[in-house]
């Protein structure tokens, strides 16, 4: 396992200057039902506010992650790649070798005391999902929340995590001193594909349930329809359901993002779909030959669809000038007027 390897900036595959050394790693396992089968390494990070490449295009700059690999096991997660880096198992490993950074709220609190802190956005959710299963255990979003809070330091988070509840009064009260960014991701409401393609993640009921309580405590949620999945979550009447659905928690708006492959994603993902529904392996592999996005029409008509059916509903899309809202990425190879699935989820 090559800890050594894990730089600050190794999420976008770069390996010098060790975030950590391999002696400061602990590995524990725990005999509890919601984490049995789940290795959990704690670490002791060098650092935990990550830069973000301009060349990868996302509208923030700094990143806090405090986990690496996802118990929510979304079959379609981009950050598969990252566990590649430490020599772990992309697949499998990635939903049950869960890294933890257990001095994260310590290292963000001296970094946005550091003189050479401008204050400057910090994306939360944008890796993994950073209210996993493991956040309940390990508790560290709280801590991180506080150190934003005192410092006044605007920050979004994007999460599939029902814990997040959990810390509402927090959200509250950074909401009150600094621009505070919350999104939920539900890419859909059929419950029978939840299961399949998400099945560590909360049901997406229970996710607008999220969105029902920030609106009621007056702190505006947006939605990320993410991902729309080709021929299994894209027909007219499960778009429409799930509009529906988000109108009716109470969203500020919806978003709707195309589900896209990228290498490490591309492969688990094609070979769950050959084991559930092999008779659609073909259509996938025509409609995302030119890469890890689908072509230019279908997202144009997913998009259309959506957004006609957000102002049918009383929502919209999420705009710049909007407050309090996670920013929605552009693509990696611009289209104008086309979103794109969030490297989160």
């Amino acid at each position: 396992m090559r800890w050594e390897n894990l730089s600050p900036d190794s999420e976008h595959s770069r390996a010098d200057a060790a975030l950590f050394g391999a002696d400061a790693v602990t590995t524990r396992t725990f005999d509890t039902p919601e984490f049995r089968g789940i290795t959990f390494h704690e670490i002791r990070a060098r650092s935990v506010v990550n830069r973000v490449p301009g060349a990868s295009r996302m509208p923030f700059e700094w990143t806090v992650n405090p986990y690496r690999g996802c118990t929510h096991a979304c079959v379609y997660c981009f950050a598969r790649k990252t566990h590649s880096y430490l020599d772990l198992d992309t697949g499998l490993g990635f939903d049950s070798q869960i890294v933890v950074k257990v001095n994260a709220p310590e290292l963000l609190r001296h970094r946005l005391a550091s003189r050479s802190w401008r204050g400057e956005h910090i994306a939360m959710g944008t890796n993994v999902d950073c209210y996993q299963r493991a956040e309940g255990r390990y508790r560290l979003m709280p801590g991180i929340i506080e150190a934003l809070r005192d410092h006044a330091n605007p920050f979004s988070i994007l999460t599939k995590g029902t814990l997040i509840l959990r810390d509402l009064p927090l959200l509250r009260q950074a909401a009150d001193v600094t621009d505070v960014g919350i999104s939920v991701s539900v890419g859909f409401t059929d419950e029978e594909l939840w299961r399949t393609v998400e099945p560590g993640t909360p049901a997406p009921e229970r996710r607008l349930d999220v969105v029902r309580a920030f609106t009621d405590a007056g702190i505006g949620c947006g939605v990320l329809m993410a991902p729309v999945i080709p021929f299994l979550g894209d027909r007219p009447e499960q778009l429409r359901a799930t509009v529906r659905a988000v109108a009716a928690s109470g969203a500020t708006s919806v978003t709707p993002l195309v589900l896209h492959l990228r290498p490490g994603a591309r492969e688990w993902f094609m070979s769950w779909l050959a084991r559930h529904h092999p008779h659609l392996v073909a259509r996938y592999e025509r409609l995302y030959a030119e890469g890890a996005y689908a072509p230019r029409w279908y997202q144009r008509r997913i998009t259309r669809q959506v957004h006609d059916l957000a102002r049918e509903y009383g929502i919209g899309p999420a705009r710049a000038d909007t407050p309090r809202r996670t920013p929605v990425p552009a693509p990696e190879e611009p289209e104008v007027g086309l979103p794109t699935q969030l490297t989160l989820l």
